[in-house]
């Protein structure tokens, strides 16, 4: 079930701080849950997956968007070679 439109965005407070200051050139959080703001636009920020930080430059089209959807949280399938005897 999504958020009522009349709501609004919701963002993490301390997120948005850390926006306005601009003290590091590289913000990490770990609200995935935060939707990306226009104000977020042209930063670097770092999302935790639940193991470590991944590096996500904001832009344009991810406007709306929630942070989640641009650190995956599950390793990517392959198939190991076996060694030919």
């Amino acid at each position: 079930m999504s958020k009522s439109k009349w709501k609004g965005p919701n963002s993490s407070f301390m997120l948005l701080k850390n926006i306005n200051q601009q003290l590091k050139k590289e913000i990490l959080t770990k609200s995935r849950s935060s939707v990306v703001l226009p104000i977020f636009v042209g930063k670097t920020l770092q999302i935790h997956n639940g193991k470590s930080y991944t590096k996500v430059i904001i832009t344009e089209p991810m406007v709306g968007h929630k942070l989640g959807e641009f650190s995956p949280t599950r390793k990517r399938f392959s198939f190991k070679q076996k060694k030919q005897k």
